[in-house]
């Protein structure tokens, strides 16, 4: 997938300033790397039927590029038998930031907000995640935490994206550039606690672009699965569960049982520190 905008900066990069891409062997195993994802969720079901669970709130989960609620029927599935407010977005293929999109998506969450009483988790897998954070950006008093799963935020350069070009092919269809973020405002820290879920082993979007510097109220974790898997694949499944289950207001860092440490690789680099998560921060 690609983000909202012309790409014109490097962000993501090796140390010495070369842009990255996910290797071609990488991205011609995606589907059979997706089906071994899946294959792997029903092997996990009986430690997954232990993950945590919270206090039931709504959960709103968008797709990736081209994606429809399909593709995210498994996760949603186990968020509901987890007891949480699960809702699709019901706009069918996700052809990109088209004017519908971008009308459909504030009334979505406004809706579920009042539905269910209080602020709403956003899930959003590949280009869904850049909306979601963009929805937060713009409502975050709605928006309780959001989860973001391989979704490249941070991309300033097509060749982190082997998807750009089909994104490329539905501009026709996106709404004008002045209703459309730049990359620069896509990249900006959003002010409600987050957590970017990447890959290593994504062939699709470059996992550089799908991170930014840890916070107070951000968190990067990386689990092992393919870009087409982060809807079925167990480690982050738990960790989906885990961050929901989290008091609201009472946001702390990811700290996975120690019978299931060997999922999430180590995180590397500097934890930078700002200040606490205050709730109180957001504007209207």
């Amino acid at each position: 997938m690609s983000v909202m905008g012309e790409p014109r900066v490097v962000r993501g990069g090796t140390d010495d300033g070369r842009v990255t891409r996910p290797s071609l062997g990488l991205f011609l195993t995606e589907p059979a790397r997706g089906l071994a994802d899946l294959a792997g969720l029903w092997m996990a079901a009986p430690w997954l039927s232990l993950a945590p669970r919270g206090d039931q709130h709504g959960v709103l989960v968008l797709p990736g590029l081209l994606a429809s609620d399909s593709s995210t029927v498994l996760l949603r599935w186990f968020l509901g038998w987890l007891g949480y407010d699960v809702r699709g977005w019901s706009l069918a293929r996700n052809l990109g930031p088209t004017d519908q999109v971008l009308d459909e998506m504030p009334r979505m969450l406004s809706a579920l907000a009042g539905q269910t009483g209080g602020p709403v988790s956003l899930i959003g897998q590949s280009l869904g995640g850049i909306y979601a954070r963009e929805l937060a950006r713009d409502h975050p008093r709605l928006v309780r935490q959001v989860i973001t799963l391989a979704s490249p935020f941070a991309l300033a350069d097509a060749r982190q994206s082997r998807a750009h070009g089909v994104y490329q092919r539905h501009a026709h269809r996106h709404a004008p550039a002045g209703r459309v973020p730049t990359l620069e405002q896509v990249a900006r820290p959003i002010e409600v606690p987050s957590t970017a879920v990447y890959s290593r082993w994504d062939g699709i979007v470059s996992w550089q672009s799908c991170v930014e510097p840890e916070t107070a109220w951000h968190e990067n974790v990386e689990v092992r699965c393919g870009h087409l898997g982060f809807g079925v694949d167990p480690a982050t499944l738990w960790l989906v569960a885990d961050r929901l289950a989290v008091p609201a207001g009472q946001w702390r860092g990811f700290r996975p049982p120690p019978a299931l440490r060997a999922l999430y690789p180590r995180r590397r680099g500097p934890r930078l520190s700002w200040p606490a998560f205050n709730p109180a921060r957001r504007t209207a």
